[in-house]
């Protein structure tokens, strides 16, 4: 994986119309907190692109993730969560990362890029969990490739990766042969788990993929160990998802300002700091944050622009981040705190169901 700061498509990653959106969404985010929205670099800088070395392709160091966020159910209005992805896309983002696992996220995907100019080049990151009617049947995952292309109405996906290891011994050969047929360009590997790295690093060293997705931030650090390394050897792309610990790290720094030093890296709100320090490791690719707040994504995707933090300020950044009070607890603290009604889609009905059989 190589790094760039650049225009990364043919369009160009910021033309007016979306530098206008932006200050728009930005206009919105003064106008909700009361104040205004600090800014330490220019709406025009460049946005960060990295490369994945296997296969040369370029992507936005900044991706949106879909996970519980574009979760909705039938008839549930999705005017906020196309504002949502028209935001990561006027800032300069141009990578999503979905699922057929997500509930409704894939639909809403396909639904909202159909209606954005930038969409062709737009790169999307999808999924295949599926194990088949007996050991080794392909059909599932064959129904669930056909599925996805028609859901995000493309004739190739850009990147397929195995979900969460799930016979990962058939999938990910088949991936293989997809993408020499074409329907794929890139093959990947996924999990959110700490404990799954040395698997991960078993596949990224057998040379059978070209991204892997993990967990990895300021908190959950166990990446850096073998992991990022591993791929950065083989040139293999790597996806970051929980870069905000589920909100858990948001949680914890209500109340506390960001330190002044992150004005040194362009970061001028708790969000940024933390996916900058994600997005800084050398070897990580490009950095997935999910949200469902359209002024939340135009903070995000801001970014993706200005300095990124080099190692001694990584380091500085975990430093003060254990002089926070419970910084140390977060990975034992409940997924998205102060969040209990706000994700209500096809997966959240499903779990409670689930839970009322137990009753």
């Amino acid at each position: 994986m190589t790094d760039n700061t650049s225009h990364s498509s043919r369009r160009g990653l910021l033309g007016a119309a979306a530098l206008g959106a932006t200050l728009v969404g930005m206009r919105s985010l003064q106008a909700q907190t009361g104040g205004a929205v600090p800014t330490t670099t220019s709406e025009a800088a460049p946005v960060i692109t990295r490369r994945i070395g296997r296969t040369g392709q370029t992507v936005t160091a900044l991706g949106l993730g879909t996970f519980l966020t574009f979760d909705l159910k039938p008839g549930d209005r999705r005017d906020g969560l196309r504002e949502v992805m028209g935001r990561y896309v006027a800032g300069g983002g141009r990578m999503i990362d979905t699922s057929p696992l997500y509930g409704s996220a894939e639909m809403n995907v396909g639904c909202f890029m159909a209606g954005l100019p930038e969409e062709p080049d737009l790169f999307v990151a999808n999924k295949i969990w599926s194990t088949g009617e007996f050991l080794g049947d392909e059909s599932h995952a064959l129904a669930s490739l056909e599925q996805s292309r028609l859901r995000i109405w493309r004739s190739s996906i850009d990147l397929m990766q195995c979900h969460s290891l799930v016979n990962a011994a058939v999938i990910i050969p088949l991936l293989q042969a997809w993408k020499r047929e074409g329907l794929i360009r890139h093959v990947g590997i996924t999990h959110h788990e700490t404990p799954a790295q040395d698997e991960l690093v078993r596949i990224v060293e057998g040379g059978g993929v070209d991204v892997v997705q993990t967990n990895y931030s300021i908190f959950s650090r166990g990446a850096e160990n073998r992991l990022l390394p591993a791929a950065a050897e083989r040139g293999v792309g790597v996806l970051v998802n929980l870069p905000l610990e589920k909100a858990r790290l948001m949680r914890l720094v209500e109340g506390h300002p960001v330190p002044d030093f992150a004005r040194d890296f362009g970061a001028a709100s708790w969000a940024q700091f933390f996916l900058k320090w994600a997005m800084g490791h050398p070897a990580v690719t490009s950095v997935l944050c999910g949200t469902s707040n359209p002024d939340h994504a135009a903070d995000n995707v801001q970014a993706l622009r200005g300095p990124l933090p080099d190692q001694a300020m990584r380091r500085r950044m975990v430093a003060h981040m254990e002089t926070i009070p419970g910084f140390d607890e977060v990975g034992g603290t409940p997924w998205y705190p102060g969040k209990d009604g706000l994700y209500q889609g096809l997966i959240r009905a499903a779990q409670a169901r689930a839970k009322a059989r137990l009753i």
